[in-house]
């Protein structure tokens, strides 16, 4: 089991998962995810209208459940490096900032912020 923060998992390279947790994030806040959405609770409620047998009532809000379940789990990893990425930045402008003031001109904390401002772009 990997505890580290998912942005701290080491690389610039993005693994399977990472890339797979982006691209649902970037699908579940479309349009059509959200039509889709509205097509299964309408297909949800149509079901329990017409009276279908339990089974398949409990097979559906089954499905949605396990549906939701790995929903959440991508979108809060995608949420986490998201997070990072930002303290990132924050981190590097305070430093740049502090740099700055002491009056050395552009040093190691300029590059910092460039490289933290490029990483967002990369990932």
């Amino acid at each position: 089991m990997i505890l580290k923060h998912p942005s701290d998992r080491g690389g610039s390279r993005s693994k399977p998962f990472e890339r797979l947790a982006e691209n649902a994030s970037r699908f579940t806040s479309s349009a059509t995810f959200f039509g889709i959405c509205l097509i299964l609770v309408a297909v949800a409620v149509t079901l329990h209208v017409i009276g279908l047998p339990i089974t398949w009532l409990l097979f559906v809000g089954e499905a949605m459940s396990a549906v939701t379940l790995l929903m959440v789990a991508l979108l809060k990893n995608s949420e986490l490096r998201a997070e990072r990425a930002v303290q990132r930045k924050l981190d590097a402008i305070a430093a740049a900032l502090l740099e700055g003031q002491e009056g050395d001109g552009p040093g190691e904390a300029h590059q910092k912020l460039r490289s933290a401002l490029g990483r967002e772009e990369n990932s």
